[in-house]
């Protein structure tokens, strides 16, 4: 069984998984997975490049993450980097920096590629589950974009469009309690976007909704009533559009420390939920979707597959 790591950096975050994988039975065991808010896409949308210290944050991170492959002994790595670091003009920085540290040049991945990674990494334990029906439609609500993808054993169709919890947060100013302007601007761009994915993506025909990343599994903790994030607990459960429609509620109606008091809240999150949970609110209402169901395992359980 084959140990892999694979490291997924994208506008907010950047995280590591060290896996053993079995191609023969579908099965990958995790031994390692972590995340640090390195908000690498700060300011990108306004300026066009990287930050200094937004790079240095994502290196510090970098420099963790060699030591736990090392100490796991993985022998295969595999470096995606996402939306930001393909919109900035000093991304030679940031591939220069990564080689250093890690030995590997990240791949500054397609939006295609990026859904492929998403989809497989979602979906494959899902495969032969009774009570999940088929065409999925996986969306994978990012700091910079969103992807969408359908499909059933394999994918169907993808699209990556151009908002994200980052990216909404900045570009709209959002700092405390959300105002009713800021929240009409947010919304029209969602729903440009959410046009824009529709020319492509057939979001109507999926018979189920699957949820990535840190907005969705932020709002699954909300709505369990987490005391405490677990990981466990969060892992395939399942969050009805009237829940999405009260915590999104909740969250707009909120001060930035009401948010950073609520338990599941990461506080590098905080600032950022209220752009993300909009974003999922708007995808239920526009396909329709009775629930999301909520996976832990995403782009990054793609990347591991894909060293295999």
């Amino acid at each position: 069984m084959p140990r892999v790591a694979a490291v997924d950096c994208g506008t907010n975050s950047i995280r590591l998984l060290v896996a053993d994988v079995d191609p023969a039975t579908g099965e990958l065991r995790t031994l390692d997975r972590r995340m640090e808010i390195v908000r690498l896409g700060q300011g990108v949308d306004r300026t066009g490049r990287l930050a200094p210290e937004a790079l240095e944050r994502t290196f510090a991170a970098c420099r963790q993450y060699a030591q736990v492959i090392e100490e796991h002994g993985a022998k295969r790595l595999r470096f995606a980097a996402t939306s930001a670091s393909r919109d900035a003009e000093n991304r030679g920085d940031f591939v220069r920096g990564v080689v250093e540290i890690l030995g590997v040049e990240p791949e500054v991945i397609s939006g295609d590629q990026e859904a492929e990674f998403s989809f497989t990494g979602a979906t494959k334990e899902l495969a032969g589950r009774e009570d999940v029906e088929r065409p999925y439609a996986v969306v994978d609500i990012g700091g910079g974009s969103t992807e969408f993808v359908v499909g059933s054993e394999e994918v169907r169709a993808a699209r990556s469009v151009d908002v994200g919890c980052v990216r909404l947060t900045e570009r709209h100013g959002l700092s405390d309690r959300a105002t009713p302007d800021q929240i009409e601007a947010m919304r029209a761009d969602v729903a440009a976007a959410l046009d824009e994915a529709a020319r492509s993506v057939p979001l109507a025909e999926a018979r189920t909704l699957v949820g990535l990343a840190g907005t969705v599994t932020t709002v699954a903790g909300i709505a369990l009533g987490l005391n405490e994030y677990d990981s466990a607990a969060i892992h395939h459960s399942r969050v009805s559009a009237g829940q999405v429609r009260e915590i999104v509620q909740r969250l707009l109606d909120s001060t930035h420390a009401e948010r950073a008091a609520i338990p599941v809240m990461h506080p590098g999150r905080v600032d950022v939920i209220v752009a993300g949970a909009l974003i999922l609110q708007m995808i239920m209402e526009r396909t329709g979707a009775r629930e999301v169901v909520v996976s832990e395992h995403d782009i990054l359980d793609g990347i591991a597959w894909s060293l295999t």
